[in-house]
């Protein structure tokens, strides 16, 4: 679904384990690291987008994790101009997205990544919370960070908060 303003809605996910590390994940064929996230079809909830994409992406099923949280409306991110498929209607000029924040119930065993014809990534790993900033693609970190600082009061409950500035460059954000 694109809406409008050419926003495809979206929905992503961050998969931790009670001692905060989150679920980070490879693209298939790439050295490119990212949450699980994917569209929200027509007719569909946020919340039945989510457990699709999860069980599509990571293999995981709704009894597999407990719902913590979800950001408060959408956060947006522009695709690079290189992306943009012009030629396809209508245009989406990028990402509209609901993040939610999953805990892991189930053994991560139950993690499977190659369960559907199509799939989304090779390789996965629990990484530090604030890790993912690093690595991700530069055009979706602000977006990253957004969800980021929103969860960690709800998983970190009295922990200070690092301070992020933005700076030039492939790195993005520094601490």
């Amino acid at each position: 679904m694109i809406d409008t303003e050419g926003y495809r809605a979206n929905v992503g996910i961050i998969l931790c384990r009670p001692d905060g590390r989150v679920f980070w994940a490879r693209r298939i064929g790439q050295d490119a690291w990212q949450f699980p996230q994917g569209g929200i079809n027509e007719g569909e909830t946020q919340e039945q987008a989510l457990f699709r994409e999860l069980e599509e992406e990571v293999g995981l099923k709704p009894k597999d994790v407990e719902i913590v949280s979800y950001t408060d409306g959408w956060l947006k991110y522009h695709l690079p101009k290189s992306l943009i498929r012009h030629n396809s209607l209508p245009l989406c000029i990028g990402q509209k997205q609901v993040w939610f924040l999953l805990r892991l119930l189930a053994h991560e065993k139950n993690v499977c990544l190659d369960g559907c014809d199509k799939p989304e990534f090779d390789q996965w790993q629990w990484v530090s919370y604030w890790k993912p900033l690093e690595d991700v693609v530069t055009f979706k970190r602000n977006v990253y960070l957004q969800a980021l600082k929103e969860f960690h009061p709800i998983l970190f409950p009295g922990e200070k908060m690092p301070e992020f500035r933005r700076r030039r460059g492939p790195h993005g954000f520094k601490r």
